[in-house]
């Protein structure tokens, strides 16, 4: 057995009787008031699923197991010569909640090695859609067409399905995914981007490293795709991707199922497919700025009063939680301003967000005026040459897939139920406002 697995059962068997005893002895106890504006506004802010893998305060951003961006960044083993930790040292915390030593994180980099070989006609179906197909149409067609490798339901119909035990199946089909999404991503960006010439693997490299060299982008593109994958992989269990496969593996649909439908629901402009409209925007932005002027705090600020004035938003501001600046943001920023701080589009950006914030507020519409992770995220991968945007999603969904994967994990080790929230009429919603509320 892996020492990553060992820990995970170790850490699963010192969990399961906290779940079970707020079950049994606290579970009439009352978290949260469901008002009409949260029955209609989409549940917004209603306390209702439960994740230990990562939590986003609105204040203060997200944290993974406890600890801020920063604060992971600093504890996890970096890739030798590289500024970022390996995305595996990253897949053990998220899984485990315990900082991995470079022994735990080279058997984990050796085990994807072995888990990534792509079966072939994943890629005959990728290359049976039409080429002009989006590229997130390809990656989910081809992770819900690996779904016939699925170890988890194997096991399920085997006969033996036993509900203790179903979070080991549910472990290597998550393992599986996870050591072969980037090998899918990179193989659709060739296909689609580089004239179908595919560069095969390189057995040295870490992952972070591997998807950078098949991929074609030159150092630091490797330490690029550490932190991105990083900083995009979970961002708790309510936003949209997490939450649908949270949801359907609920129904004990297997991983390669329930993620190709998270991609569906990231692949929405309202989510994952906002950094593509945000780069969109910002190219725009600067063309109307014109050819070579320098961005300033004047010219900038007129343009967003412009955006605004014509009953337009400013893409990359705002978020459903936050009240901050997006420490996923930030965290991007900070390699940009030691990495490409004379970038054209870096120096727009920059100077965005000195100035959106303060238009934003007096303009008094936003609940919050600062950036999210997709203000930024765009314009690095810009830079580095990737400039089909179309394809930023699908690198959004390459980090995803390490928080939705640990998430599905930890569910069938707790054992929670199927998900079925209860419907009520808006002839109901009525009744209850006349009345007060619900008697």
């Amino acid at each position: 057995m892996s020492q990553l697995k060992a820990t995970l059962v170790r850490k699963i068997e010192e969990h399961r009787p906290r779940t079970q005893r707020l079950l049994k002895e606290f579970g009439h106890v009352v978290i949260d008031e469901v008002t009409i504006e949260k029955a209609i506004g989409g549940a917004r802010d209603v306390r209702c699923l439960v994740t230990d893998i990562s939590y986003l305060d609105p204040m203060e951003g997200i944290r993974f197991r406890g600890k801020t961006i920063e604060e992971t960044f600093a504890a996890l083993p970096k890739a030798p010569g590289g500024e970022y930790p390996t995305v595996e040292a990253f897949w053990f915390f998220l899984l485990t909640g315990e900082v991995p030593t470079q022994e735990q994180v080279d058997e984990v980099i050796a085990e994807w090695k072995e888990r990534r070989n792509v079966p072939q006609y994943v890629y005959d179906v990728i290359r049976a859609l039409p080429k002009d197909s989006h590229p997130m149409t390809m990656l989910s067609a081809g992770i819900l067409a690996m779904q016939r490798e699925s170890k988890f339901a194997r096991y399920y119909h085997s006969g033996e399905y036993n509900k203790q035990r179903a979070w080991e199946y549910m472990y290597e089909d998550a393992s599986d995914l996870v050591a072969r999404i980037p090998m899918i991503a990179a193989y659709i960006y060739r296909y689609k981007y580089k004239d179908d010439v595919h560069i095969p693997p390189d057995p040295n490299l870490d992952m972070g490293a591997n998807f950078a060299h098949m991929m074609g982008v030159p150092k630091p593109y490797d330490d690029v795709s550490r932190m991105y994958f990083i900083l995009h992989s979970d961002h708790e269990s309510g936003n949209v991707s997490a939450h649908t496969g949270h949801l359907v593996a609920s129904a004990l649909s297997d991983a390669y199922l329930a993620y190709s439908a998270a991609l569906n629901g990231l692949a929405g402009p309202l989510h994952g497919l906002a950094n593509q409209e945000v780069l969109r925007w910002i190219m725009d932005f600067q063309a109307k700025l014109g050819e070579g002027v320098e961005p300033t705090r004047e010219n900038v600020t007129q343009a967003l009063w412009d955006t605004l004035n014509a009953g337009q938003v400013i893409p990359g501001y705002g978020h459903a939680v936050l009240r901050k600046t997006d420490p996923r943001y930030t965290a991007q920023r900070e390699f940009c301003l030691k990495h490409m701080p004379d970038d054209p589009l870096f120096k727009l950006v920059s100077m965005i967000y000195e100035v959106a914030p303060g238009v934003l507020m007096q303009h008094g519409k936003a609940k919050n005026p600062w950036p999210n992770v997709d203000a930024q995220s765009g314009v690095i991968q810009w830079h580095y040459g990737v400039r089909e945007w179309d394809f930023y999603t699908v690198l959004f969904g390459v980090g995803r897939a390490l928080g939705v994967m640990a998430n599905i994990v930890w569910d069938r080790a707790l054992g929670y139920p199927i998900e079925r929230p209860k419907s009520v009429t808006t002839e109901m919603l009525e009744q209850w406002a006349a009345a007060g509320g619900r008697k």
